[in-house]
């Protein structure tokens, strides 16, 4: 492992810990429900909790282009700066205006999160991106079940008040702040500051990068239908400004944004990557809704004031199960480009029936075990989308789609949250909420299974007329060789779209996103 990358790499994975280390965050309804805040129900759900998707959405796009121009060192900082005031308000504050301004810096910390994941490839080579990212992610995951695990025991075992948690985590955040100051200023971005490019090493960079990747999905080797090259003739621009700005510097904000504009278009021209990302936004949109409000659910279910709860241990197996489900892609050998929208409807439909059982049993056993059975599907399914879309995209590509994606997600969470949970909109109770939330994964799994069946209708009737086509060629060359005397049978031709369509599945899609 090069030093030019260890350091960093691991001042973010200490960064990365220690931020998502987080012992209150499974018991924050019951804490902000409890004796030390004192609000109520209606205040939580319908005043307070939707202040985070109106912030995240309004930060969003003004962050992402923040972080490329600052080069993501600052806006890591700002990160950590925003968790420190989220949680020094929740110690501190009281009344909903000041929840609803802690629901904002969370939001702006949440909108800040891509700074913490694009940060490494600024300063690793391509080939290290896979790894690298492995780590980064990993040990979110493992700083979040270490942080549910452990306010889980001190609450149970310990006994200790929920405000403690608070305070601790409010420690943690301190211990991750530190971190990001280390880290070495980042000399190039992936729009405002590309450095030149040497084509050669650059593009057996992405070569590697992606081998690397399809190695974590090992079903994307067989996979070839999946890799649909993006329409480049349609949008030749995109190239060719990417190519002649990484001769640059810099670059300007509206030629920037001229860049993503052609570049989304280009992207978003391929089916595969629009079924992909089209579930990816419409599912984080139910995600979000679901983990923001599960608490509340709970708590109305089994409050927390009367009996035990066991959240922490709930968020900790879900986290970890949901780690090995993402894991466990990379030896799911499955034609994703056959089967893949009839997979996700199937999928969606289990999504759709824990929600409705959270909903409707009531008991809090049954909610803890559809909760888990939510979250690790989600996770196992946008694993599978993230290779799905990545897998073929440059990283500038990549960075793009995951943006567009997130956003279209929140602008759905926002509609959803405005007309169901606002008090602006219908402002439901929680049960009537978990209903919809249940009824919108349905109509997921409907919208798929329809995609499903109208693509498996069009192969079927692709390969019927090639079959029938050929046949007619074969017949015709048969029929001429015999009227020519011929002792041997004639040439036989094959219909050459046909023929085209069969070779251009195998052929190599590396130019894809360059």
């Amino acid at each position: 492992m090069s030093e030019t990358w260890l350091c960093p790499t691991v001042l973010l994975c200490v960064y990365g810990f220690f931020s998502s280390l987080r012992p209150s965050e499974p018991f924050l309804t019951p804490f902000l429900m409890g004796p030390d805040k004192n609000l109520t129900e209606k205040e939580v759900v319908n005043e307070i909790y939707p202040v985070w998707t109106y912030s995240y959405l309004a930060l969003l796009f003004p962050v992402f282009l923040a972080t490329d121009y600052l080069r993501y060192k600052p806006v890591i900082i700002l990160q950590g700066a925003s968790f420190i005031v989220t949680y020094v308000m929740l110690v501190k504050a009281q009344g909903v205006l000041a929840m609803q301004f802690l629901e904002f810096f969370y939001g702006l910390a949440t909108a800040t999160e891509i700074a913490y994941y694009s940060y490494i490839y600024s300063v690793v080579d391509a080939a290290q991106y896979q790894k690298v990212t492995g780590y980064c992610r990993s040990i979110t995951l493992v700083g979040s079940a270490v942080g549910s695990l452990t306010g889980q025991v001190l609450v149970s075992v310990g006994k200790v008040r929920l405000l403690y948690l608070s305070v601790m985590t409010l420690v943690s955040m301190l211990v991750a702040f530190v971190a990001p100051w280390f880290l070495p200023m980042a000399s190039k971005s992936l729009f405002f500051h590309q450095r030149p490019k040497c084509p050669g090493k650059e593009e057996r960079g992405r070569k590697r990068a992606r081998s690397s990747l399809g190695s974590l999905c090992q079903a994307e080797q067989e996979d070839l239908e999946s890799k649909v090259p993006l329409n480049t003739e349609r949008y030749p621009q995109a190239n060719y400004v990417l190519g002649e700005q990484g001769q640059a510097r810099g670059t300007g904000v509206v030629e920037v944004l001229r860049i993503l504009w052609l570049d989304f278009l280009q992207c978003y021209s391929s089916q595969t990557l629009l079924c992909w990302s089209v579930w990816w936004a419409l599912s984080t949109c139910g995600y979000f809704q679901v983990i923001n409000y599960a608490q509340v659910l709970w708590e109305k279910v089994l409050p927390s004031q009367d009996f035990e709860i066991y959240n922490g241990y709930v968020e900790t197996i879900s986290t970890l199960l949901g780690a090995v489900a993402a894991f466990g892609v990379g030896y799911i050998k499955i034609s994703w480009a056959t089967w893949g929208e009839l997979a996700l409807c199937i999928f969606s439909v289990v999504i759709a029936v824990a929600v409705y059982l959270m909903d409707t049993v009531r008991n809090i056993w049954v909610c803890y075990v559809s909760y888990v059975v939510f979250r690790a599907t989600y996770m196992l399914l946008i694993t599978i989308a993230t290779f799905q879309i990545a897998a073929n995209l440059s990283m500038e590509r990549y960075a793009l789609v995951f943006g567009v994606n997130t956003f279209i997600a929140l602008v759905l969470q926002t509609l959803l949250t405005v007309i169901v949970v606002d008090t602006s909109g219908l402002g439901l109770e929680i049960f009537p909420q978990f209903l919809i939330y249940a009824s919108y994964f349905a109509v997921i799994a409907v919208i798929f299974l329809a995609a499903g069946l109208y693509k498996m209708l069009g192969r079927c009737r692709s390969q019927q007329a090639c079959q029938a086509d050929s046949g007619e060629k074969v017949s015709d060359s048969a029929g001429n060789g015999l009227a020519d005397g011929d002792t041997e049978m004639g040439n036989i031709t094959v219909d050459q779209p046909c023929l085209q369509d069969v070779e251009g599945r195998g052929k190599s899609t590396d130019t894809l996103g360059d």
